[in-house]
């Protein structure tokens, strides 16, 4: 942190808790309680009202109010609960800079706003929508570094097989277009060299990654957010019959590759569109006898066969 971005940093932090030693101050922004002392020297030349009380700290004149933007409280919990999800769900660095942003946004709130927000947010709460974990995080800040550079990657992957039969490992180099958090977890979307096309690879199943030398142009035409799946890549349709009393479940459990639920006088009908129907088994078998499975035939028979074996276990 540079010596602008650090009295700017202290401000806000005097501004936010009223009273701080210059000892607490020189641990916050790791430097010396020396360079410190200069920084709120500094700050005083430049005109802020900054009082030095011996054995206490320091602290701002009463009234003294620096606000650059300003915010309703509605608007200050939009974006603090932005900010406990990014502290969630991304790697070290951002997490690092999510904490110092809701210093700031803190800092900046007038005092009846900042009772609000806390008010507002007590009363809600973010959960887990599934857990990065610790040895995602290096993968994840790797990955957003080659997508900034546009370089590329080598990773080892290990692809879902059908049915119980283990995964297989592979190496494959891909020009990395961009990060989607999809249910609860994290997919890179890249041109892989070995398939020749654009594949999506779940960072959960990233066991190694090497970035390369080889720069990649991203395609003018591709937009992350507008991007779609073409239809090939989940040609396999599910068909399901649950009964009445789970639709309302079935509904707010919405899986990902629900593609159209109808109301019949049977049921609730819903159809998957998903790459191999073996994928969803352990969704289906999750709603135990309320839900039946129309097509696909082999689909029918293996959901027979695991309900078989689980009968046998008990």
């Amino acid at each position: 942190m540079n010596k602008t971005d650090r009295m700017l940093a202290i401000l806000l932090e005097l501004q936010r808790k009223g009273l701080c030693r210059a000892e607490d101050l020189a641990e916050t922004f790791e430097t010396s309680v020396r360079t410190i002392y200069r920084d709120v020297q500094a700050l005083s030349e430049a005109g802020v009202p900054v009082i030095g009380a011996p054995g206490q700290g320091y602290s701002l004149v009463q009234g003294y109010f620096l606000p650059p933007v300003s915010f309703a409280a509605e608007e200050a919990v939009a974006l603090l609960l932005g900010i406990d999800f990014v502290e969630q769900q991304f790697d070290d660095a951002y997490r690092r800079k999510a904490a110092q942003a809701k210093g700031k946004i803190e800092a900046i709130l007038p005092e009846p706003v900042r009772e609000e927000a806390s008010r507002m947010r007590a009363a809600m709460r973010l959960l887990k929508v599934g857990t990065l974990r610790e040895e995602e995080r290096p993968l994840l800040a790797e990955l957003r570094q080659a997508i900034l550079e546009e370089r590329k990657v080598r990773i080892g992957y290990v692809k879902m097989m059908k049915g119980n039969a283990p995964g297989v490992p592979s190496v494959r180099d891909v020009a990395p277009y961009g990060l989607v958090f999809v249910q609860g977890g994290w997919m890179l979307v890249g041109y892989c060299s070995l398939r020749q096309e654009l594949r999506h690879f779940r960072l959960t199943r990233i066991h190694s990654l090497e970035p390369l030398e080889e720069k990649f142009t991203r395609p003018r035409d591709f937009n992350l957010h507008t991007y779609t799946p073409p239809q090939n890549d989940r040609s396999t349709l599910v068909r399901l019959l649950f009964q009445h009393g789970l639709a309302d479940k079935v509904k707010e459990y919405n899986s990902f590759y629900t593609e159209r639920m109808e109301t019949a006088a049977e049921g609730l009908l819903v159809t998957l569109r998903v790459r191999q129907a073996e994928e969803v088994i352990p969704w289906i078998l999750s709603w135990g006898a309320g839900v039946v499975v129309l097509e696909p035939e082999p689909l029918r028979e293996k959901i027979r066969e695991a309900a078989e074996h689980i009968a046998k276990r008990y």
